[in-house]
């Protein structure tokens, strides 16, 4: 098999989950989406619209969890570069 620059490619379909908020959540998220839409111009931000960015957010700055990640890393075998 050829040697290529490129590995294999993350699977990177969204996936759809479904989940039960408590409804002092959602009118949060609703309550966020109408001011963060007011600050921008626009108009009221559906909820469902919000939750990607913030789970991504609140991952990416998350230092415990990005240190335990570079720990679990380390403990595993390098990759074989001659497979």
């Amino acid at each position: 098999m050829a040697k290529l620059k490129l590995g294999p490619l993350p699977d990177d379909k969204p996936v759809k989950l479904t989940v039960e908020l408590p409804a002092s959540l959602h009118r949060n998220l609703v309550s966020y989406g109408e001011i963060l839409g007011r600050v921008g111009g626009e108009g009221p931000i559906e909820p469902v619209r919000l939750i990607v960015p913030m789970l991504e957010r609140f991952i990416a700055t998350d230092r415990g969890f990005t240190k335990a990640q570079r720990g679990s890393a380390a403990r595993k075998p390098a990759p074989n570069p001659t497979s």
